[in-house]
């Protein structure tokens, strides 16, 4: 669906995209991770045909997005960081204007508009003036704007920002039904776990340039870290002896302890069921009273901090 080139772009002697790499498959719900200016919003605007690129080549469907920008507008949809909106129009009044900038009107309009906002959940206030709309609703408003033309691809920068959680969840499910419908989705934000957990890949960008992507697992085994195994003590005082097996295991490479919870990480290339028995093997013949021993699953934000603190030493 995308694919992103050597994508470089540069704001006088600020470097804002370095050479930068991505492919998006048909169908995918992408998240976009990354400290503030690290270029997310550039390359979303270059994408969407808002901002020209210096360098590189970006095309969406086998299509040159930098130079047929007015081709592929039909084919994606774009919600912006900060986005305005017209408070003085009731919300189906704000979306029959939006149809109508694509040239739909009438009967087919009002069907289209009320489809939309059924979609995301708004179908009850659309008689509501867009002003009097909490914060959540008029971001799904937004979201339902950029659907009006039925675009293959849609790009969301920071969606859910400023949202409460049950907002945020709503605006989730209405993402995980955009992508079962077959669209393909890029959706930046700084919210990791919720991220982790809803995107199909992930994409982490420092300094304008891409250095990991893919699912959490394959990024953590393209940085062969390992994920820290975490075991409950049910009785503190076996604690000390649970810790003298531990640091005379070999295969540990470092340990922690709070209260009655050891977290320990394995030495590379360590982090397999035999090693893993083998641990748990020794706790239980020397009678310690283990109420929980499991490895962690991947961690995007112990991902992300490794990768942007490696970037800056």
């Amino acid at each position: 669906m995308l694919k992103i080139v050597d994508l470089q772009k540069n704001f006088g002697s600020f470097q804002a995209l370095n050479h930068l790499n991505l492919e998006i498959a048909k169908g995918e719900l992408f998240g976009f991770v990354g400290p503030n200016g690290a270029g997310k919003t550039t390359t979303m605007k270059i994408i969407s045909g808002l901002m020209r690129a210096d360098g590189g080549f970006v095309t969406i469907d086998g299509i040159d997005a930098l130079h047929n920008s007015r081709k592929l507008k039909e084919k994606i949809g774009y919600m912006p960081d900060f986005f305005g909106v017209y408070d003085n129009l009731k919300a189906y009044e704000y979306m029959e204007f939006y149809a109508s900038v694509y040239g739909i009107l009438g009967n087919d309009a009002r069907k289209l508009c009320n489809d939309l906002l059924d979609l995301v959940n708004l179908t009850d206030k659309a008689d509501s003036y867009v002003d009097s709309l909490s914060r959540g609703m008029k971001q799904r408003l937004c979201l339902a704007r950029s659907l009006v033309h039925n675009p293959e691809l849609l790009i969301l920068d920071e969606p859910a920002s400023g949202l409460d959680p049950r907002a945020r969840f709503e605006m989730k499910e209405i993402l995980r039904n955009l992508c079962s419908m077959g669209k393909t989705i890029i959706i930046s934000s700084h919210i990791l776990p919720e991220l982790a957990e809803m995107c199909s890949s992930i994409g982490i960008i420092e300094h304008g340039s891409m250095m990991a992507y893919g699912t959490v697992d394959e990024i953590q085994d393209t940085l062969k870290t390992t994920k820290p195994v975490i075991i409950h003590i049910a009785d503190n005082s076996y604690m000390e002896t649970a810790l003298k097996l531990m640091k005379e295991n070999p295969s540990v490479k470092n340990l922690s302890v709070q209260d009655n919870t050891i977290s320990l990480v394995l030495k590379e290339g360590m982090d397999n069921t035999n090693i893993l028995a083998a641990l748990l093997s020794c706790l239980v013949v020397a009678h310690v009273p283990v109420c929980s021993f499991y490895q962690e699953e991947g961690n995007l934000e112990s991902l992300f901090m490794q990768i942007t603190a490696s970037e800056e030493n």
